[in-house]
Order: structure tokens, then C-alpha cells, then sequence
């Protein structure tokens, strides 16, 4: 049944009813982004899935601001129940008007935490949740460890982080500090970014003798956001935790693991690799998982999140960094690029594999070095 929305509407967008998904809501004074709505779209298509194979889902929004991924968490994936909380108390008015109106009273519980606090009682009342969002504003890094104990083994936990000059290598100082990482600046630093989220997740379970799983990992409109799986064991390991190389002086990125970072120098030329890490180097996205998004998504109609998913599936295990094709002009002086897909087809001819990355709209994620991809570019050029 569509519920009755009353008719309060102002002079500010933020006074009337709006729509995303099968939600209606008011923002009010609460911050809200329409530009992050596919981020939110995959959250409600994982949490559908799982709550489709393991029969229900609790979900603990713990930043809830005016409540749309809470009202779409019930409506579209199916939530059981909801613990809503958001920090801020003068946004009570707001969530609660979007939420009674729409979800039974039985069904949800409304609080003014601070999410540290919330994750931690959690633990201490043995009340696991299928599914944490943390949509975090700035780092998402202060929620990470006190998160793992208030998720389920098996729930999913999906973490956000904004606050890109820090993972982009911009303030190396604070990227040691709040995630235990030095963050080098390079053209593939939005992937490092989300590899810096999964490594801070990955290194703080294995502290508590628990591992993750990346389900996907998603970057746009300058925000980071990944979903991971909690499983019991320790999954970190010298060969996915270790650290990336970049020579700038040839442009050629490089693993390093722990074994050989007293050596790390460029392949190609003998340069000094700049490194970056410790971070997570293991797969950005669980195919399976995807592919299972992918078929809900088409029978929803959501065609442009069916494509998105299948560029992610295709790029799920390349090496952990892209090239742009803006760079591979500049180092190979071409100055007419062939077309992204036309490029990635020759690489692919001459038995590399190469995909597009949903990171970049120029970056090309293949195992061929870029010594090749310069070569293919010259060779392919309109020019």
C-alpha cells in the first residue's frame, strides 16, 4: 500500500516531499546528496540478496540523517528491523515524520548516539546486526575497529569515506595517522583509496582474529564507499596486505610485498619506487556477488546499475592499480588517443587482459605493463 505523505511543503527543496527509490522523505536541515544515490542503490541490492539467502536483516543505519537509506533498506530490501541513529538530535523531527510514515513502529527503534557508543553496546547486549552502514562524513576511519563488534559473522558492514586528500596522498602525516598507511600521490589514487578502506578493515579484524570479504567496492562523485562480508578466521595474508609501487619517472606501477620492500626499485628502468601502503591488494569486488546484484537489479529495471555492476565484475581481480589513457599520452607523446574500448580490444588481441574501470572514466586495468600500452597507443592512433 503507498502511503499518504502530508502535505508540507515549503519554499526550500528541503521542505517537501521527495523521492528516491520507493522512499518518499523530507532532508529538512539533514545533509543528503542525490549524487550518491547509486551507492546507495548497490547497498539496498546486497542487502536484498542477503536477505534472501539467509532469511532475514537487521540493519543498524548508524548515520541515518533524513532516513533514505533506512526507509529503502525496509521497503526494497526487505529489513526485518532497523535501529536508526543519527548523532545529531535537532534532526528528530524530520527522521521520525519520514519514518513513521512509512515503516510500522514495531519495526524500528529511533536514537541520538554517537555511533562508537552504539556499535560498542551492541557488543556488550550480544545484539549482532546483518548489516552496518556507516555513511560517514570525512574519514570513515574512527568507526572501523568499534564496528567489527557489533556486525554478525557473515553480516556485511558498508563503510564510506569522503575525505579524498588524505587517501590521495595530499596529507601523507594524516593517512599514517588515521589509517595506519602512507598514502603516495599517483594517477591511480581513487583505486588506492578504496584499497586503504579495505586494508584499514582488513588489518583490524585480524587483530580480532576475524577476516573480511569484499563484496564490491565502489568510488564516485569524490566518495568512497565498500562493502565487506565478516567471517570468522583471519584472511590477511603477506600476498593481500602489502604495498604498491609507482616509479614516476617511468610510470610503471609494481606489488611490494614485505619480503622485498628493502628492494624495491623499478623493473623497467632501475628507479626508486615511491610506495604506498600498507593496503589491501586481494580482489576489489566478490564476482559472484555481483553477478547475483546484477540479475535483481535487471529484474527491477535498473538498467544503468546493471552495466555498472558489469564493469565491476569484469575488473574484480586485475592488478591493484589502472593507467588513464591521458597518461599513456603523455608519456608516449601521442597526442590523438584511440577510444578507450579500442584500445582495451588491441591489448586484449595481443592475449593481455584489459577492461574498463568504473574508477576512471579513461583508466584501463590490465596485467600488461605500460610500456605496451604506449606501444598499442602509438600504433592504434587516429594520427
Amino acid at each position: 500500500m503507498t502511503p499518504e505523505y502530508p502535505g508540507r511543503t515549503g519554499d526550500r527543496t528541503g521542505d517537501r516531499w521527495q523521492g528516491e527509490g520507493r522512499a518518499r522523505f523530507r532532508v529538512g536541515e539533514a545533509f543528503y546528496r542525490r549524487e550518491t544515490e547509486t551507492a546507495r542503490d548497490l547497498g539496498v541490492l546486497a542487502a536484498a540478496i542477503y536477505r534472501r539467502e539467509r532469511g532475514q536483516l537487521r540493519v543498524l543505519d548508524a548515520m541515518a540523517g533524513c532516513g533514505v537509506r533506512s526507509l529503502r533498506y525496509y521497503l526494497e530490501s526487505g529489513a526485518d528491523w532497523l535501529w536508526v541513529n543519527e548523532g545529531n538530535p535537532e534532526l528528530h523531527e524530520v527522521l521520525r515524520d519520514n519514518l513513521e510514515v512509512t515503516i510500522p513502529g514495531d519495526r524500528y527503534e529511533l536514537v541520538h548516539e554517537e555511533a562508537n557508543r552504539l556499535f560498542l553496546q551492541c557488543y556488550a547486549d550480544r545484539d549482532y546486526y546483518d548489516l552496518l552502514d556507516i555513511d560517514a562524513f570525512g574519514s570513515g576511519a574512527p568507526f572501523i575497529s568499534t564496528s567489527l563488534w557489533a556486525a554478525r559473522l557473515g553480516g556485511l558492514i558498508y563503510l564510506t569515506s569522503t575525505d579524498g586528500r588524505t587517501i590521495s596522498g595530499r596529507e601523507r602525516e594524516k593517512s599514517l595517522r588515521v589509517y595506519g598507511a602512507y598514502a603516495r600521490h599517483h594517477p591511480a589514487v581513487h583505486e588506492q583509496g578504496l584499497r586503504l578502506l579495505l586494508g584499514s578493515l582488513q588489518q583490524q579484524a585480524a587483530a580480532k582474529q576475524f577476516g573480511i570479504e569484499p563484496i564490491f567496492s565502489l568510488f564516485g562523485v569524490q566518495t568512497y564507499r565498500v562493502m565487506v562480508r565478516l567471517v570468522p578466521g583471519e584472511r590477511l595474508t603477506e600476498d593481500n596486505y602489502g604495498w604498491l609501487g609507482y616509479c614516476h619517472e617511468c610510470g610503471e606501477f609494481r606489488r611490494v610485498s614485505w619480503r622485498t620492500l628493502a628492494g624495491s626499485n623499478c623493473g623497467a628502468d632501475g628507479s626508486r619506487l615511491i610506495l604506498s601502503g600498507p593496503m589491501w591488494l586481494g580482489a576489489l569486488h566478490d564476482r559472484a556477488e555481483l553477478e547475483k546484484m546484477a540479475v535483481l537489479a535487471a529484474d527491477w529495471g535498473w538498467t544503468s546499475q546493471v552495466e555498472l555492476l558489469s564493469v565491476m565484475a569484469q575488473e574484480a581481480d586485475l592488478p591493484p592499480y589502472f593507467y588513464k589513457l591521458s597518461e599513456i599520452g603523455r608519456r608516449g607523446g601521442v597526442t590523438e588517443l584511440p577510444k578507450r574500448d579500442r584500445a582495451i580490444a588491441y591489448l586484449q588481441e595481443r592475449g593481455y587482459r584489459a577492461v574498463k574501470t568504473h574508477i576512471d572514466g579513461e583508466g584501463i586495468k590490465t596485467d600488461a605493463p605500460l610500456s605496451v600500452c604506449i606501444a598499442i597507443a602509438r600504433a592504434c592512433s587516429p594520427a
